[in-house]
């Protein structure tokens, strides 16, 4: 889909258009009102899956040779899941993208009734019923019920979706594991850097530390990793920003759009590969994207709790609350209101203008650290982390004259169970966390950002994040 993006936003793909959109596969899968009322404002919403699929964008099985050389199992979808979740916002302007990443193991309400789930299983939910019937209906070969029961799949994702974060989905985007592989190879690889060699079975991962140029089986399997990754899931996707970010970098670099064979070849594995929902104006999503450009396209993930929760039937799930995501999503996507218009804050409290310092009151050797890295993963200032000079029950957040906001914001983060309190030794600017024995939150569970222990023995630290992801630059991670 980010190709799509920046073939069509820069022009490359226009002389061609009609031959273009004529080779998309298209589906049926945008209900009218589904999610409520959509502002005036002209922006777009699009959620972009990438799919955990051994079929083609038409049904048809992929061949074993494909299968091997991505490392991707047997030709059974086992009720195909959705490994990457995206949600994309592009206001009218086009000039500020964002892109919000969902674990797949976040546990949520899917919709339609199936109770909670990982987030992932949404799509397999609706395609399963849907395969169920249509085959005992009968009339239908196998690579039309696929292409069908995907169809309601794709409808109970975007309910899910929808239900979750508030907004109202206009276009919906799917790439499978080959698409993606093709895509890759077609612009001569993406640049990525990692802080330390990693190695997977699983996923077929096997890397070098530092900067290298990926492209093919590798990429996909650069993707894909989570086993022997620090944070697992969330760690994958952080690998999956920092990849599109350099998908994005690479695509709108002279080397590639001024290279015909590339473009060419680039294009063919687009209409290959990509499933777009039939209502979609290409030609009107491309005039909006002209103002596209790297440092406006930008990386974040949604607000997740525990990611080591214990769920009654899905095992080990990543915890969310629904109503913090609601307002993560509203502040990254509501339009600010004309000035001189009495209102709320459109936007949250900005996380990088305050510094955090965390004094350790546990008892437990090396929480604040943990805490400390947790709150900064989340965006805030490090400050630098303590033991206390005495041990306490409770845990508070102590805040400065006027500093009220940014202490509710950091106790929010926190879990929201921490009380603040006023203390005018502390100066503007700044907020120290006192961690007690009753502390439960992030860090405690070796929470996102976090340092961790490795199976070697090895602390490790996570990176900062002190900013979002974006396509302007390439950035080390796990």
């Amino acid at each position: 889909m980010l190709s799509v993006v920046v073939l069509l936003g820069t022009g490359y793909a226009w002389q061609n258009l009609k031959s273009f959109t004529d080779n998309l596969t298209t589906t049926d899968v945008i209900g009218e009102g589904a999610g409520g009322e959509k502002p005036a404002d002209g922006a777009i919403d699009i959620l972009m899956v990438g799919m955990d699929s051994r079929t083609d964008a038409r049904g048809n099985p992929l061949p074993q040779q494909i299968l091997d050389e991505l490392q991707a199992g047997g030709t059974d979808d086992g009720g195909l899941n959705t490994d990457t979740l995206i949600l994309m916002h592009i206001p009218n302007d086009g000039k500020k993208a964002v892109a919000m990443s969902f674990p797949r193991d976040s546990y949520v309400k899917i919709a339609n009734g199936y109770g909670k789930h990982k987030i992932n299983s949404a799509f397999s939910y609706g395609m399963n019923d849907a395969a169920a019937e249509l085959t005992e209906k009968g009339g239908l070969d196998a690579a039309q019920i696929t292409v069908q029961s995907k169809k309601e799949g794709a409808k109970n994702l975007i309910a899910t979706v929808q239900d979750l974060t508030g907004v109202t989905i206009d276009h919906y985007a799917e790439i499978n594991l080959v698409g993606f592989y093709e895509i890759t190879k077609a612009i001569g690889g993406v640049d990525v850097c990692l802080t330390e060699a990693t190695q997977d079975d699983f996923s077929g991962a096997d890397f070098a530390a530092g900067p290298q140029t990926i492209e093919g089986k590798a990429a996909l399997a650069f993707v894909r990793q989570r086993h022997g990754l620090l944070r697992g899931d969330l760690d994958r996707v952080v690998r999956q920003q920092v990849f599109m970010a350099g998908l994005a970098k690479k695509m709108l670099s002279a080397g590639v759009l001024s290279d015909q064979t590339k473009t060419k070849n680039l294009i063919d594995a687009v209409t290959k590969s990509i499933v777009l929902d039939q209502d979609w104006d290409i030609l009107n999503f491309a005039n909006q994207m002209k103002s596209l450009s790297g440092g406006a396209m930008e990386f974040q993930t949604i607000p997740t709790g525990n990611p080591e929760l214990e769920t009654p039937e899905d095992g080990q799930a990543i915890e969310i609350d629904e109503a913090e995501v609601k307002r993560f999503v509203k502040g990254l996507t509501e339009e600010p209101k004309p000035s001189g218009t009495p209102s709320t804050p459109a936007t949250p409290f900005d996380n990088g203008t305050l510094t955090v310092e965390v004094r350790n009151a546990s008892g437990v050797p090396g929480l604040a650290g943990q805490v400390l890295e947790a709150l900064t993963a989340k965006g805030f200032v490090p400050g630098g982390a303590a033991n206390a000079e005495s041990n306490a029950k409770s845990s508070v957040v102590r805040f400065g004259k006027g500093g009220d906001e940014g202490a509710a914001a950091v106790a929010t983060a926190l879990g929201g169970d921490v009380e603040t309190e006023q203390d005018n030794n502390i100066q503007a600017g700044y907020v120290r966390v006192f961690v007690g024995s009753d502390y439960s939150g992030p860090g405690a569970q070796n929470f996102a950002g976090g340092a961790g222990i490795g199976l070697d023995g090895a602390r490790r630290q996570q990176p900062s994040g002190e900013a979002p992801i974006t396509a302007d630059g390439v950035r080390c991670v796990n």
